[in-house]
């Protein structure tokens, strides 16, 4: 009896787990203020911005990496059209690719030292005139990951 609750009782908990929001934190690019969702561990990196409908103007989610490495994104199960931001440890844009929704074509990071991923609504970067060379204010440490 012990045992068939114990199963019972994980097999409830695990959607409640997978449903859990994800820490919101403010990113700062020049003047411009972001809300992000901050996408810090093996799954909700994988989850992403997956079967989501929408995306409001000033929100994003931040990926954060334990290390530095080349990164690969793809859009599978992505309504919303993105621009992504490759970043390194110090908070510097490297690169900004936009993205298609559903396409499984990979977008990889000419560099080796990716810290982190910014994706926005597809063309905010351009938009709000931040580019590749500018600083992102208010990452987290990711060796706290």
């Amino acid at each position: 009896m012990l045992k068939r609750s114990m199963i019972l009782f994980i097999l409830l908990s695990v959607p409640m787990f997978a449903n859990q929001p994800l820490k919101k934190i403010e990113l700062s690019i020049s003047s411009h203020v972001f809300l992000v969702e901050v996408a810090d561990t093996p799954e909700s990196r994988a989850q992403g911005l997956m079967f989501r409908k929408d995306l409001a103007a000033n929100a994003g989610m931040l990926f954060v990496f334990p290390d530095q490495d080349y990164r690969y994104f793809y859009m599978k199960n992505t309504f919303i059209p993105l621009s992504i931001a490759y970043i390194d440890i110090q908070g510097t844009i490297l690169e900004i690719h936009d993205m298609e929704p559903f396409n499984q074509r990979t977008v990889a990071s000419m560099h080796d030292n990716i810290a982190f991923a910014l994706e926005l609504n597809r063309g905010s970067f351009q938009k709000l005139g931040i580019k590749p060379g500018m600083k992102i204010q208010n990452l987290p440490n990711p060796s706290q990951y």
